[in-house]
């Protein structure tokens, strides 16, 4: 594969890599709220488990966009890398 044509491959694929990242961010906490307010309805509890849930669904939304963002910084440092840049 020639150079540039490596180079765009390397782009396109940490486009959509970072392309995931605003389900990353609304996903996990509307999952959380969503079993946080089952849990709060189910054992009477309101709002223990929603905010609890919450907060667990922001810290995993926070943790899986920083693991994205790190995957796609160390496909452009490797591609850099690999070329002698």
């Amino acid at each position: 594969m020639t150079r540039k044509r490596q180079n765009r491959y390397t782009r396109i694929r940490q486009g959509g890599l970072l392309s995931t990242i605003p389900f990353l961010m609304a996903i996990p906490p509307v999952i959380g709220l969503l079993i946080g307010r089952y849990l709060d309805d189910r054992f009477d509890t309101n709002p223990v488990f929603t905010i609890i849930f919450l907060v667990f669904g922001f810290a995993a939304s926070v943790r899986e966009v920083t693991n994205v963002v790190r995957r796609a910084s160390e496909q452009d440092d490797s591609d850099g890398n690999e070329h002698g840049e």
